[in-house]
Protein backbone atom coordinates (compact mmCIF):
# COMPACT_ATOMS: atom_id res chain seq x y z
CA UNK A 1 0.00 0.00 0.00
CA UNK A 2 2.84 2.44 0.80
CA UNK A 3 4.29 1.59 -3.27
CA UNK A 4 0.90 2.43 -4.31
CA UNK A 5 0.28 5.72 -2.70
CA UNK A 6 3.72 6.93 -3.31
CA UNK A 7 3.06 6.00 -6.98
CA UNK A 8 -0.73 7.93 -6.93
CA UNK A 9 0.51 11.15 -4.95
CA UNK A 10 4.10 10.93 -7.50
CA UNK A 11 1.29 10.90 -10.84
CA UNK A 12 -0.84 13.70 -9.14
CA UNK A 13 2.12 15.96 -8.74
CA UNK A 14 2.88 15.52 -12.28
CA UNK A 15 -0.45 16.45 -13.64
CA UNK A 16 -0.52 19.18 -10.93
CA UNK A 17 3.26 20.06 -12.90
CA UNK A 18 2.28 20.06 -15.96
CA UNK A 19 -0.82 22.10 -15.25
CA UNK A 20 0.83 24.93 -14.03
CA UNK A 21 3.59 24.61 -16.39
CA UNK A 22 0.87 25.47 -18.89
CA UNK A 23 -0.72 28.28 -16.93
CA UNK A 24 2.61 29.69 -17.06
CA UNK A 25 3.03 28.88 -20.52
CA UNK A 26 0.20 30.70 -21.66
CA UNK A 27 0.47 33.76 -19.44
CA UNK A 28 4.15 34.06 -20.56
CA UNK A 29 4.45 36.63 -23.59
CA UNK A 30 5.02 35.43 -26.90
CA UNK A 31 8.03 35.60 -28.81
CA UNK A 32 6.92 34.37 -32.03
CA UNK A 33 9.10 33.27 -34.88
CA UNK A 34 9.67 35.43 -37.68
CA UNK A 35 9.09 33.22 -40.11
CA UNK A 36 5.68 31.40 -38.62
CA UNK A 37 4.42 34.47 -38.62
CA UNK A 38 4.65 35.83 -42.13
CA UNK A 39 3.95 32.45 -43.32
CA UNK A 40 0.42 33.01 -41.30
CA UNK A 41 -0.28 36.42 -42.72
CA UNK A 42 1.02 35.68 -46.36
CA UNK A 43 -1.88 35.63 -48.93
CA UNK A 44 -1.37 31.84 -49.12
CA UNK A 45 -2.17 31.24 -45.25
CA UNK A 46 -5.12 33.92 -46.19
CA UNK A 47 -6.37 31.29 -48.47
CA UNK A 48 -5.73 28.39 -46.37
CA UNK A 49 -8.00 30.10 -43.44
CA UNK A 50 -10.93 31.41 -45.78
CA UNK A 51 -10.94 27.52 -47.80
CA UNK A 52 -11.27 26.30 -44.30
CA UNK A 53 -14.24 28.86 -43.56
CA UNK A 54 -16.06 27.51 -46.77
CA UNK A 55 -15.92 23.63 -46.49
CA UNK A 56 -16.85 23.87 -42.26
CA UNK A 57 -20.53 23.93 -42.62
CA UNK A 58 -20.73 21.92 -38.72
CA UNK A 59 -17.54 21.34 -37.71
CA UNK A 60 -17.05 18.43 -35.58
CA UNK A 61 -14.50 17.93 -32.70
CA UNK A 62 -11.44 16.64 -34.93
CA UNK A 63 -11.88 19.66 -37.14
CA UNK A 64 -12.32 22.09 -34.41
CA UNK A 65 -9.16 20.50 -33.06
CA UNK A 66 -7.59 20.84 -35.80
CA UNK A 67 -8.60 24.92 -36.55
CA UNK A 68 -7.63 25.05 -33.05
CA UNK A 69 -3.74 23.38 -33.67
CA UNK A 70 -3.42 25.68 -36.67
CA UNK A 71 -3.81 28.75 -35.10
CA UNK A 72 -1.84 27.75 -31.98
CA UNK A 73 0.99 25.73 -32.53
CA UNK A 74 3.93 26.79 -35.18
CA UNK A 75 4.39 25.24 -38.05
CA UNK A 76 7.39 23.24 -37.23
CA UNK A 77 5.45 21.24 -35.24
CA UNK A 78 3.66 19.28 -38.29
CA UNK A 79 7.06 18.62 -39.95
CA UNK A 80 6.64 17.58 -43.55
CA UNK A 81 2.79 17.54 -43.97
CA UNK A 82 1.56 15.05 -47.06
CA UNK A 83 -0.37 18.15 -48.58
CA UNK A 84 -0.38 16.52 -52.71
CA UNK A 85 -1.93 13.53 -50.97
CA UNK A 86 -4.17 15.47 -48.38
CA UNK A 87 -5.22 17.33 -52.14
CA UNK A 88 -5.49 13.90 -53.54
CA UNK A 89 -7.93 12.43 -51.16
CA UNK A 90 -9.65 15.76 -50.77
CA UNK A 91 -9.19 15.72 -46.89
CA UNK A 92 -9.20 18.79 -45.35
CA UNK A 93 -5.50 19.99 -44.07
CA UNK A 94 -7.61 21.08 -40.64
CA UNK A 95 -9.33 17.34 -40.21
CA UNK A 96 -5.93 15.67 -40.98
CA UNK A 97 -3.76 17.90 -37.52
CA UNK A 98 -7.45 17.26 -36.06
CA UNK A 99 -6.50 13.40 -36.20
CA UNK A 100 -2.93 14.01 -35.59
CA UNK A 101 -3.72 16.09 -32.23
CA UNK A 102 -6.63 13.84 -31.03
CA UNK A 103 -4.36 10.72 -31.80
CA UNK A 104 -1.67 11.82 -30.20
CA UNK A 105 -3.97 13.05 -26.98
CA UNK A 106 -5.01 9.36 -26.79
CA UNK A 107 -1.28 7.85 -26.69
CA UNK A 108 -0.73 10.42 -23.96
CA UNK A 109 -3.63 8.45 -21.65
CA UNK A 110 -3.74 5.20 -22.33
CA UNK A 111 0.09 4.02 -20.57
CA UNK A 112 -1.13 6.10 -17.15
CA UNK A 113 -4.55 4.20 -17.45
CA UNK A 114 -3.42 0.90 -17.67
CA UNK A 115 -0.52 1.71 -15.29
CA UNK A 116 -3.48 2.49 -12.75
CA UNK A 117 -5.47 -0.61 -13.59
CA UNK A 118 -2.16 -2.12 -12.55
CA UNK A 119 -2.25 -0.87 -9.42
CA UNK A 120 -5.21 -1.82 -8.66
CA UNK A 121 -4.49 -5.20 -8.92
CA UNK A 122 -1.90 -5.16 -6.91
CA UNK A 123 1.07 -5.07 -10.02
CA UNK A 124 2.88 -2.23 -9.08
CA UNK A 125 4.28 -0.40 -12.40
CA UNK A 126 7.33 2.15 -11.89
CA UNK A 127 6.15 5.53 -12.76
CA UNK A 128 8.77 5.62 -15.49
CA UNK A 129 7.44 3.55 -17.16
CA UNK A 130 4.01 5.07 -17.97
CA UNK A 131 5.43 8.40 -18.33
CA UNK A 132 7.61 7.19 -21.14
CA UNK A 133 5.56 4.75 -22.85
CA UNK A 134 3.44 7.97 -23.04
CA UNK A 135 5.97 9.81 -24.79
CA UNK A 136 6.65 7.09 -26.93
CA UNK A 137 3.08 6.19 -27.91
CA UNK A 138 2.05 9.83 -28.49
CA UNK A 139 4.96 10.46 -30.67
CA UNK A 140 3.99 7.31 -32.93
CA UNK A 141 0.13 7.57 -33.53
CA UNK A 142 0.87 11.54 -34.17
CA UNK A 143 2.49 10.59 -37.03
CA UNK A 144 0.50 7.85 -37.96
CA UNK A 145 -2.04 9.43 -39.89
CA UNK A 146 0.79 10.62 -41.98
CA UNK A 147 1.63 7.32 -43.11
CA UNK A 148 -2.32 6.22 -43.32
CA UNK A 149 -2.67 8.89 -45.72
CA UNK A 150 0.27 8.16 -47.71
CA UNK A 151 -0.25 4.62 -48.42
CA UNK A 152 -4.25 5.66 -49.45
CA UNK A 153 -2.68 8.19 -51.77
CA UNK A 154 -0.50 5.41 -53.46
CA UNK A 155 -3.65 3.47 -54.12
CA UNK A 156 -5.50 6.13 -55.21
CA UNK A 157 -2.69 7.47 -57.70
CA UNK A 158 -2.51 4.10 -58.99
CA UNK A 159 -6.62 4.28 -59.56
CA UNK A 160 -5.94 7.44 -61.23
CA UNK A 161 -3.10 5.74 -63.44
CA UNK A 162 -5.39 3.30 -64.69
CA UNK A 163 -8.53 5.65 -65.50
CA UNK A 164 -6.07 8.02 -66.88
CA UNK A 165 -4.99 5.70 -69.76
CA UNK A 166 -8.85 5.21 -70.42
CA UNK A 167 -9.51 9.05 -70.42
CA UNK A 168 -6.51 9.01 -73.34
CA UNK A 169 -7.51 6.34 -75.49
CA UNK A 170 -11.26 8.15 -75.15
CA UNK A 171 -9.60 11.63 -75.73
CA UNK A 172 -8.00 10.28 -78.94
CA UNK A 173 -10.93 8.88 -79.87
CA UNK A 174 -13.13 12.37 -79.85
CA UNK A 175 -10.37 14.18 -81.96
CA UNK A 176 -10.15 11.01 -83.99
CA UNK A 177 -13.96 12.21 -84.95
CA UNK A 178 -13.42 15.87 -85.86
CA UNK A 179 -14.05 17.70 -82.16
CA UNK A 180 -11.96 20.33 -80.73
CA UNK A 181 -9.23 19.67 -77.96
CA UNK A 182 -11.70 20.96 -75.36
CA UNK A 183 -14.50 19.88 -76.51
CA UNK A 184 -12.58 16.36 -77.02
CA UNK A 185 -11.04 16.47 -73.45
CA UNK A 186 -14.67 17.18 -71.82
CA UNK A 187 -16.80 15.01 -73.90
CA UNK A 188 -14.24 12.31 -72.61
CA UNK A 189 -14.89 13.10 -69.00
CA UNK A 190 -18.42 12.98 -69.18
CA UNK A 191 -18.45 9.51 -70.32
CA UNK A 192 -16.99 7.81 -66.88
CA UNK A 193 -18.74 7.86 -63.79
CA UNK A 194 -15.56 7.28 -61.26
CA UNK A 195 -13.96 9.69 -59.18
CA UNK A 196 -10.92 10.24 -61.86
CA UNK A 197 -13.16 11.14 -64.73
CA UNK A 198 -15.13 13.70 -62.15
CA UNK A 199 -12.16 15.07 -60.88
CA UNK A 200 -10.60 16.04 -64.22
CA UNK A 201 -14.04 17.36 -65.55
CA UNK A 202 -14.25 19.53 -62.73
CA UNK A 203 -10.96 20.56 -63.38
CA UNK A 204 -12.33 21.52 -67.03
CA UNK A 205 -15.04 23.03 -65.87
CA UNK A 206 -13.53 25.41 -63.99
CA UNK A 207 -10.71 26.29 -66.58
CA UNK A 208 -13.85 27.28 -68.65
CA UNK A 209 -15.02 29.74 -66.32
CA UNK A 210 -11.20 31.39 -65.76
CA UNK A 211 -10.33 31.51 -69.16
CA UNK A 212 -7.17 29.03 -68.86
CA UNK A 213 -6.16 26.91 -71.43
CA UNK A 214 -7.49 23.26 -70.32
CA UNK A 215 -4.19 21.87 -70.55
CA UNK A 216 -2.68 24.11 -68.26
CA UNK A 217 -5.23 23.49 -65.62
CA UNK A 218 -4.75 19.67 -65.79
CA UNK A 219 -0.68 20.65 -65.29
CA UNK A 220 -1.76 22.77 -62.34
CA UNK A 221 -3.86 19.67 -61.09
CA UNK A 222 -0.62 17.64 -62.39
CA UNK A 223 1.77 19.73 -59.74
CA UNK A 224 -0.89 19.93 -57.07
CA UNK A 225 -1.69 16.30 -56.54
CA UNK A 226 1.50 14.78 -58.04
CA UNK A 227 0.42 13.43 -60.86
CA UNK A 228 3.31 13.56 -63.59
CA UNK A 229 1.06 11.10 -66.19
CA UNK A 230 -1.79 14.23 -66.34
CA UNK A 231 1.31 16.21 -66.99
CA UNK A 232 2.06 14.16 -70.15
CA UNK A 233 -1.29 14.24 -71.46
CA UNK A 234 -1.55 18.04 -70.91
CA UNK A 235 1.83 18.87 -73.26
CA UNK A 236 0.02 15.88 -75.70
CA UNK A 237 -3.02 18.64 -75.84
CA UNK A 238 -1.20 21.50 -75.79
CA UNK A 239 0.67 19.91 -78.63
CA UNK A 240 -2.63 19.66 -80.14
CA UNK A 241 -3.65 23.48 -80.18
CA UNK A 242 -1.31 24.44 -82.20
CA UNK A 243 -2.52 22.24 -84.91
CA UNK A 244 -0.13 18.89 -84.33
CA UNK A 245 -1.22 15.63 -84.97
CA UNK A 246 -2.36 14.20 -81.75
CA UNK A 247 -4.12 10.92 -82.22
CA UNK A 248 -1.16 8.65 -82.36
CA UNK A 249 0.67 10.58 -79.65
CA UNK A 250 -2.93 9.99 -77.65
CA UNK A 251 -2.42 6.54 -78.25
CA UNK A 252 1.33 6.03 -77.54
CA UNK A 253 0.66 7.87 -74.31
CA UNK A 254 -1.98 6.00 -73.10
CA UNK A 255 -0.03 2.29 -74.18
CA UNK A 256 3.05 3.33 -72.64
CA UNK A 257 0.61 4.22 -69.37
CA UNK A 258 -0.84 0.77 -69.51
CA UNK A 259 2.98 -0.94 -69.98
CA UNK A 260 4.14 1.13 -66.55
CA UNK A 261 0.98 -0.49 -64.88
CA UNK A 262 2.19 -3.93 -65.78
CA UNK A 263 5.05 -3.76 -64.93
CA UNK A 264 4.52 -2.28 -61.85
CA UNK A 265 1.77 -4.70 -61.08
CA UNK A 266 4.31 -7.60 -62.07
CA UNK A 267 6.63 -6.12 -59.51
CA UNK A 268 4.23 -6.43 -57.25
CA UNK A 269 3.40 -10.23 -58.12
CA UNK A 270 6.67 -10.82 -58.04
CA UNK A 271 7.24 -9.54 -54.37
CA UNK A 272 4.23 -11.29 -53.06
CA UNK A 273 5.40 -14.65 -54.92
CA UNK A 274 8.66 -14.07 -52.54
CA UNK A 275 7.50 -13.90 -49.23
CA UNK A 276 5.34 -16.87 -49.99
CA UNK A 277 8.00 -18.69 -51.05
CA UNK A 278 10.00 -17.82 -48.30
CA UNK A 279 7.74 -19.60 -45.48
CA UNK A 280 7.32 -22.39 -47.42
CA UNK A 281 11.25 -22.89 -47.69
CA UNK A 282 11.11 -22.57 -43.65
CA UNK A 283 8.55 -25.06 -43.60
CA UNK A 284 10.72 -27.47 -45.60
CA UNK A 285 13.49 -26.94 -43.75
CA UNK A 286 11.75 -27.77 -40.09
CA UNK A 287 10.40 -30.80 -41.37
CA UNK A 288 13.45 -31.66 -42.69
CA UNK A 289 15.15 -31.38 -39.24
CA UNK A 290 12.48 -33.41 -37.65
CA UNK A 291 12.73 -36.34 -40.23
CA UNK A 292 16.12 -36.03 -39.07
CA UNK A 293 16.33 -35.95 -35.50
CA UNK A 294 15.19 -39.00 -34.81
CA UNK A 295 17.49 -40.74 -36.97
CA UNK A 296 20.45 -38.71 -35.19
CA UNK A 297 19.47 -39.32 -32.08
CA UNK A 298 19.85 -43.24 -33.05
CA UNK A 299 23.20 -43.00 -33.88
CA UNK A 300 24.11 -41.22 -31.04
CA UNK A 301 22.47 -43.78 -28.81
CA UNK A 302 24.35 -46.27 -30.65
CA UNK A 303 27.95 -44.15 -30.31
Amino acid sequence: MMTTGLQIALLGGAVFGLGVALLVWRLMPADPDVVDVVRRYSPEAAKERSAVRQEIVAPGTVEKLGIWAIRRLPASVWGRSPTKELALLRVPVHRHYGTKVMYALVGLVIPPILSYYFTLIELPVPVVVPAGGSLILAAFLFLAPDMNIRSDAKKARGDFSRALGVYTDLVALERLSGAGSRQAMESAAEVGDNWVFRRIGEELQRSRWSGLAPWDSLQNLSEELGLPELNDLADVMRMSGEGSQVYDNLRARSTALRSAMLNTERATANAASERINMPMSLLGVVFMIILITPALLRVMAGV
